[in-house]
């Protein structure tokens, strides 16, 4: 017996000794594919942050644009303010003007009148000073009655009466018009230094609508820039995440893990827990918040906040965090080429984490409305060699 089992004992522990180089080898094609892994994520965890600090900028450039925006609307309605308060002033001149020739005529026949009667007067006085009080004693002895010389002393009075009234009026009449002429001519110099005033509130306004638009070009033109350093780290995340993708599989080659990926072709499953209208289509467009010509490369369905995202088939999670336009963002691989992108899911609602292996109509995230979106719903992309292509053909 002792000498069949040893032969038994030796074979044992020759293929032991064949095993462990080969159980080493997969040990260290592991450890350099975990180290490669590591260094990955190191490299994906920088471009995120360079893709937040862009996306930081761009909010603030946006709220700078927004609020810019407002002060030039600000700046635009008290120009057009002012333009109605120009017309309305140069209106008022015109009046003033018209009323200060009519015054003026009118001044000139009252002084007119004032001339003629103040020479009558004149004459009379005159007349009444060389004869004394001879020609009222003339008058009045020559009446030819007691009741003739009472009505001659009442006519004396109503005439000297009459010329007092005559003097009072036109000396009042004279100083009315005069003083109407100052006040119009004050009323006058007061609407031309407002119409000054406002001409330069014009011309500060003007100037001011002119930095703004300087400074909105200016921001446009920086949050292009932004957007495009944003872009380009958007893409720099996704080839970091695919590389990542392919050292998982090959790790899983290596430990001989059954692969997750069992999607060969044909149907998706529907990206939402209920159906949903589609509200914009894979095709050009202009984007609703930058207004600028994009190709929109997956299809939006509308769906209340929180609407439960599904996984379209089985795969592996490999981005799940924030990327520009998209907002939220989850992006599963399905194998042979096939990626799922979901975009826009509400702030706290990514429920995976890259790395995880997901199974199809499993919940992965919420609806929302975050990055460049203005309401909510599911941004669905499907990318096959990370090209997109239209999504339709693969749920129907």
């Amino acid at each position: 017996m002792k000498k069949k089992i040893l032969p038994v004992v030796l074979t044992l522990g020759i293929a032991a000794s064949l095993a462990v180089p080969y159980a080493g080898y997969a040990a260290s094609t592991t450890e350099k594919i975990d180290q490669q892994l590591t260094q990955l994520k190191k490299m994906k965890a920088e471009a995120q942050q360079k893709a937040n600090d862009a996306q930081n900028q761009i909010t603030k450039v946006h709220t700078e644009k927004d609020q810019a925006t407002k002060d030039m609307n600000t700046l635009v309605n008290q120009v057009n303010e002012a333009s109605k308060k120009l017309t309305k002033l140069n209106e008022e001149i015109d009046q003033v003007s018209d009323t200060l020739a009519d015054n003026a005529k009118q001044l000139d026949e009252a002084e007119a009148r004032v001339e003629t009667r103040d020479q009558m007067l004149k004459s009379r006085v005159r007349l009444m000073y060389m004869n004394g009080f001879v020609s009222y004693m003339d008058v009045l002895l020559s009446a030819t009655s007691f009741s003739d010389f009472l009505n001659r002393i009442e006519a004396l009075k109503s005439i000297v009466n009459q010329d007092k009234e005559i003097l009072v009026a036109n000396k009042k009449d004279k100083e009315t018009v005069a003083q109407k002429k100052i006040d119009t001519e004050e009323q006058l110099e007061k609407v031309k230094a407002l119409y000054a005033d406002a001409d330069a509130l014009r011309d500060d306004l003007q100037a001011k609508e002119k930095a703004k638009e300087v400074k909105i070009a200016s921001l446009t033109k920086q949050e292009r820039v932004l957007e495009d350093i944003s872009e380009e780290s958007d893409k720099q995340i996704t080839q970091l995440a695919k590389q990542e993708a392919d050292l998982q599989a090959k790790k899983r080659a290596a430990s001989k893990a059954k692969s997750p990926f069992t999607y060969s072709g044909g149907k998706l499953g529907y990206p939402l827990a209920a159906q949903a209208p589609l509200t914009s289509d894979f095709t050009n467009r202009i984007n609703p918040v930058t207004g600028r010509s994009e190709s929109h490369k997956g299809i939006d369905l509308g769906a209340p906040k929180g609407t439960g995202i599904l996984a379209a088939e089985n795969g592996s999670v490999i981005y799940a965090s924030w990327m520009n336009g998209y907002g939220n963002c989850v992006i599963v691989d399905h194998g042979n080429g096939l990626w799922t992108v979901y975009g826009h899911i509400m702030n706290d609602g990514i429920y995976v984490k890259v790395g995880d292996l997901v199974k199809r109509g499993q919940k992965i995230a919420g609806v929302g409305s975050t990055g460049q979106s203005t309401g909510n719903h599911l941004h669905f992309e499907v990318r096959k060699n990370e090209v997109p292509t239209d999504p339709k053909p693969f749920l129907r």
